[in-house]
């Protein structure tokens, strides 16, 4: 099986295709790509849309963690991604939705806000690409890149302290989720390689750390991507990290 995942350093459902390609134990290229950059590549290559992941299997071509999950499924059932009762697997997929919809954006966004006010980090984001460039020149020539990364991303002040309030409440949810034995249970699924990086991303933020890895999610995370690359040092105003005052 001939597969090449086409990627960008850091990016969580990069890593989610990367993870549920190794759980079913295929070989696989992995080739990285600059933010940015990327979108004209992945045109060029012949894929349809402008986003990562991106995979080329045996000659298709499938775009976004949750279709890739699925045509893994198709190629290689076992093992498998998603339980074969289908009660289980409802809840697996609405885990998965969640994890691609509603708990990706916001960690993304805080991520980009923190490269606005310093890009030195990028360095340790970018741990064993290959990027055509050294790494340090990339870093010390990339601010348009994070500039219009952070502009793509919408990684404005009030939309970064949005997602930083959202956090806790769909950390609950991921909690739960382990809580009921939809995520974290004794054969990993769609659903933990699709919010696990997530959640790993999120704790490479020194301000976020503390409050994730002593939760059921950090402990998913940590069980899944225990090596995840980066570093971001605390840059969010203290005042947005203050819990709310007492009516």
């Amino acid at each position: 099986m001939d597969a090449r995942l086409y990627v960008i350093p850091g990016s969580h459902p990069s890593y989610a295709a990367a993870l549920m390609l190794e759980h079913k134990g295929i070989p696989f290229k992995r080739r990285d790509l600059m933010p940015v950059v990327s979108k004209g590549v992945l045109r060029a290559v012949g894929f349809p849309g402008i986003t990562v992941p991106a995979l080329k299997i045996d000659g298709d071509k499938v775009q976004g963690s949750r279709q890739i999950a699925r045509e893994l499924e198709r190629l290689r059932p076992e093992p498998p991604l998603f339980p074969a009762d289908a009660a289980q697997r409802a809840k697996v997929e609405e885990a998965e939705s969640f994890g691609d919809e509603e708990l990706q954006q916001p960690i993304r966004t805080l991520l980009w806000w923190g490269f606005k006010q310093d890009r030195s980090p990028l360095k340790s984001y970018s741990e064993g690409a290959k990027l055509g460039v050294p790494i340090d020149l990339a870093v010390k020539t990339g601010g348009p890149l994070v500039a219009l990364s952070a502009r793509f991303n919408e990684a404005t002040d009030e939309n970064a302290r949005a997602a930083l309030q959202k956090l806790p409440a769909l950390l609950d949810r991921v909690d739960a989720w382990i809580e009921d034995g939809t995520l974290n249970g004794e054969q990993l699924n769609a659903a933990d390689f699709q919010i696990a990086p997530s959640i790993a991303l999120a704790m490479t933020l020194d301000d976020l750390r503390p409050a994730i890895e002593n939760r059921p999610a950090g402990a998913l995370a940590n069980r899944v991507v225990p090596n995840y690359p980066g570093q971001m040092p605390a840059v969010l105003p203290a005042e947005w990290l203050a819990p709310p005052a007492a009516a």
